[in-house]
């Protein structure tokens, strides 16, 4: 029997059928035909669409969304007319419920394909209470007499004159600006008032929520926190009246500045790479008989992960707990199955700090090894 060639788009008729069947991670739909996936972004679960592929290889082909000619039962109208031009958000054709439960599927899938973890103890995603003018902040590009964002994948600028998940403070901004005339550049454009490690975050009322989620499983009876990766001292500073000692380490100067300035008697704010502080104040915890030997350990890493070398630190000094805040599944799954040597994973919480965009935010819970009941 001959093996079968994988399929090739005839090059004289370029467009495709297809149903969609998954939603990858990064937003773009999922169809399968002979031995193909195909990626089509702007398409739900259940489409039946018509579609141009754009780039094909062998195992997968990537293709632009022409029509939909039957509608999944999870697609919506999008509320901004920009949607599909403005690289900004992937998900405004989907019912917020779906949005949640597919990035919530993607972690888990993540987990266990990245980290080989197997059970994932996935506890129920956290939604957004407003799905739509929710960030406080938004970074325009000006050019000419445009100003507005990036298309998806290029630097061909969409003029915007509103954008749906900006808090009204802001888009009164950028009103604003379009009308100022000014030089072209890039401006960053922020809701006034406000204040503290909340307002810090794009979406206030999501921080405030994982937050919240930390604070309740670490109790009232911990004795030390290091916040690694701490920027302006989001978790430090609200969880500093559980602990007899925090001390957050962060290497952006201005954050340690800011965190530095509304600290506690019993917090410290260390300026450098998490590396080169975390040894010395993990082994300060080693052991039941150490002077802090109830330290939790929160890491708030960038999308790369852990930094070199701090894996190693952790798992030579492993402290009582840690929280592990993701914004990047892959990254948090690689360092994960190494922190697993170690640590139990309790429970992994999904965070949809970003409505109506492909990105996710992780919340981790590990209990060293013999701790957990």
């Amino acid at each position: 029997m001959k093996s079968k060639k994988p399929f090739r788009v005839d090059r004289e008729e370029p467009v495709l059928e297809l149903e969609i069947t998954d939603v990858a991670f990064g937003g773009s739909g999922v169809a399968r035909r002979d031995g193909k996936v195909f990626f089509v972004p702007f398409t739900a679960p259940g489409d039946r669409v018509r579609v141009r592929v754009l780039r094909d290889r062998r195992k997968f082909a990537e293709a632009e969304l022409l029509e939909v000619l039957g509608k999944g039962k999870d697609r919506v109208e999008p509320v901004c007319q920009y949607f599909g031009r403005c690289g900004g958000c992937a998900y405004q054709h989907l019912e917020y419920g779906a949005q949640v439960r597919i990035k919530s599927a993607q972690v888990e899938q993540t987990l266990r394909r990245v980290g080989r973890l197997d059970p994932v103890p996935m506890e129920p995603a956290m939604g957004a209470p407003a799905p739509f003018e929710y960030r406080n902040r938004i970074r325009v590009h000006v050019r000419g007499r445009q100003a507005g964002f990036y298309a998806a994948g290029s630097n061909a600028l969409v003029d915007v004159e509103r954008c749906a998940i900006a808090r009204p403070e802001v888009n009164s901004a950028l009103r604003r600006l379009r009308g100022a005339g000014l030089e072209d550049g890039d401006y960053s454009l922020r809701a006034p008032g406000g204040g503290g490690p909340f307002f810090e975050q794009t979406n206030e009322a999501m921080a405030r929520e994982m937050v919240r989620w930390v604070g309740e499983r670490v109790g009232q009876t911990r004795k030390r926190l290091v916040d690694a990766y701490c920027g302006a001292g989001l978790f430090a500073r609200n969880l500093s009246g559980r602990f007899s000692e925090v001390v957050g380490i962060e290497e952006n100067s201005h954050a340690v500045e800011s965190a530095r300035s509304n600290a506690e008697p019993h917090e410290r704010y260390l300026c450098g790479d998490v590396a080169e502080h975390l040894g010395p104040l993990l082994r300060e915890s080693e052991g039941s008989s150490g002077r802090w030997s109830g330290t939790v350990l929160l890491l708030d890493p960038p999308a790369t992960g852990l930094g070199p070398g701090v894996l190693e630190l952790i798992l030579e000094n492993p402290p009582e707990e840690i929280f592990y805040v993701s914004c990047n599944p892959a990254t948090l799954a690689r360092d994960l199955a190494r922190l697993t040597a170690r640590f139990e994973l309790v429970s992994v919480l999904p965070v949809d700090m970003f409505p109506q965009t492909a990105e996710i935010e992780v919340v981790t819970h590990l209990k060293r090894q013999g701790l957990v009941r």
